[in-house]
């Protein structure tokens, strides 16, 4: 027979097995904005912490400037894009379809006066215009089940900027009462970790904060300056181009391979001013934000590796949808730095003398 005190004890503990199996079954739908959230708070605290010394310690108030500043700049650029991709992925199907068909155009007059290279570049494009639209006639066939996965990545993206929007309104309760939440982390971590709790806090924030702003920071930079630029220039999707832009933000070298066909594309069609424009803020763009401050910002956090950033942004989306862009990079990341860290060799202290 059973104890008593034993029976109520395994009865107390499957009551709590039960209740906590019920609050995931409850959270699980809202897991990936939390845990967004708690990373975002998490990489920003040092800029709350200065909003609320501004405030005159009001936390309410700093949390709600935070919170509003994060979804300028955080939220709207991917609102923005959502309603107008289906729109803007017709308008590029049928620019494509249309050159296709046409061909591409003679060569500007300039191209003959080029040194050493003219005369055999203008031959060559005049032989290309004269027979392209057969050549890539073919090719047609392929822009509109394009269109159409576009337009159904436009809906994906909708969903994904509703959880960034529920992330937000998370950060803001994280931002205001956040200060009790970072004292009982820091005894429950320093509990079951002891000592080294404190530095692997500070490495999991320098981690997080590094690839926050190094890597999705500047990729979000360059996708609206690039999406900026590409309506200046009026090319056809500038918006589905600067959302481009953000995702091979990712790779070193990416942005490179959005800017570089559009501003062809501006010459081949006679518009070389606007051309050369794209061409050179892609290269001052590139040269500021991707090649100086994504490595500074990354540097802050210690070195991660490209390989890592890339299976993060694959294996978020496909774990979480639109919203794992960020997650993805940002918890390899993490799990690197603290294995990392983890399996450095501890120093051994010396006996104690009696």
């Amino acid at each position: 027979m059973i104890p008593i005190r034993r029976f109520e004890r395994i009865l107390a503990l499957s009551a709590a097995f039960a209740l906590a199996v019920g609050c995931f079954v409850v959270l699980r739908p809202f897991l990936s904005p939390m845990l967004w959230s708690l990373i975002l708070c998490f990489s920003t605290w040092p800029v709350y912490v200065r909003c609320l010394k501004a405030c005159g310690g009001r936390r309410t108030v700093a949390a709600l400037i935070l919170t509003a500043v994060l979804a300028l700049f955080a939220v709207l650029p991917f609102a923005m894009v959502g309603p107008r991709l289906a729109e803007e992925a017709t308008i590029v199907a049928t620019v494509i379809t249309k050159m296709l068909e046409e061909g591409p155009p003679g060569p500007p007059a300039w191209i003959a006066d080029l040194p050493l290279i003219g005369s055999g570049l203008s031959a060559y494009w005049t032989g290309l215009a004269e027979n392209g639209g057969a050549a890539t006639a073919q090719l047609k066939q392929y822009v509109w089940p394009w269109r159409n996965w576009l337009i159904s990545a436009g809906v994906t993206l909708g969903q994904g900027v509703l959880q960034l929007c529920l992330s937000l309104m998370i950060s803001f309760f994280i931002y205001r009462d956040g200060e009790a939440l970072s004292q009982r982390l820091s005894v429950a971590t320093t509990r079951f970790l002891g000592e080294r709790a404190r530095t692997l806090i500070d490495l999991t924030g320098a981690t997080s904060r590094s690839v926050v702003y190094g890597v999705l920071g500047t990729a979000l930079a360059l996708g609206v300056l690039a999406a900026v630029a590409f309506a200046i220039a009026g090319i056809p999707g500038a918006m589905i181009l600067g959302l481009a832009t953000f995702f091979v933000s990712l790779i070193p070298m990416g942005p490179g391979l959005v800017w570089l066909p559009p501003a062809g594309w501006l010459m081949w069609q006679g518009e070389v001013g606007w051309g050369i424009f794209v061409l050179l803020y892609g290269l001052v763009v590139v040269s500021v934000v991707d090649g100086f401050l994504k490595p500074y910002f990354i540097s802050r956090g210690g070195q991660l590796p490209f390989m890592l950033v890339f299976l993060g942004v694959l294996g978020g989306i496909a774990a979480f949808g639109f919203i794992g862009v960020f997650l993805g990079p940002v918890l390899l990341a993490i799990g690197f730095s603290l294995a990392k860290e983890w399996s450095l060799p501890r120093e051994i202290e010396p006996p104690v003398a009696d």
